[in-house]
């Protein structure tokens, strides 16, 4: 009886949830046959895991995140990451810990450069979103001869899980 017993507890501590990202996998498909590159394995569940997000993760996130259903090495994963910005799929967020954070552009959003939207970093949990709601034009005058290439507006607090 405790052999039963025992496999049975091994079985039920065996299975573990399904990624949520797994049910991305055919929405990353299809983004990626939008642009002109290969459709690849890591392409596919990088970008998978990204969708399947409502924050910014950081390269170990995603490695972390695909560990388990699609082990890709950290080289390989950044520089998916990299791909993935470099197309106009994602963007890339500076960390207050210099760390690299990265999230799915929103395919509504205007042909501007995706960068030019606020984020909001939570001090407690770490995490960063993106805000869309900030107006896209800022009142604000660049010294004569200047020359703005890109906007980095990030507000900073707790989220509706922290706070």
């Amino acid at each position: 009886m405790k052999t039963a017993l025992a496999s049975k507890v091994t079985k039920t501590n065996s299975v573990s949830p399904i990624p949520a990202y797994l049910s991305r996998i055919p929405e990353a498909e299809a983004a990626i046959r939008l642009t002109p590159d290969r459709l690849t394995q890591p392409r596919v569940a990088v970008l998978a895991c990204l969708l399947s997000l409502d924050h910014a993760a950081s390269h170990f996130d995603v490695a972390q995140a695909l560990a388990k259903h699609h082990p890709i090495d950290r080289v390989t994963v950044y520089r998916v990451l990299e791909w993935l910005v470099d197309v106009g799929i994602a963007h890339r967020i500076a960390g207050d810990d210099r760390v690299w954070r990265f999230m799915v552009n929103d395919a509504k959003a205007s042909a501007q450069p995706h960068h030019q939207h606020a984020h909001f970093a939570c001090k407690g949990c770490g995490q960063t979103f993106c805000l869309d709601d900030v107006p896209k034009q800022l009142n604000f005058k660049l010294p004569k001869g200047f020359k703005l290439a890109e906007v980095d507006l990030k507000f900073r607090g707790l989220c509706l899980h922290c706070a």
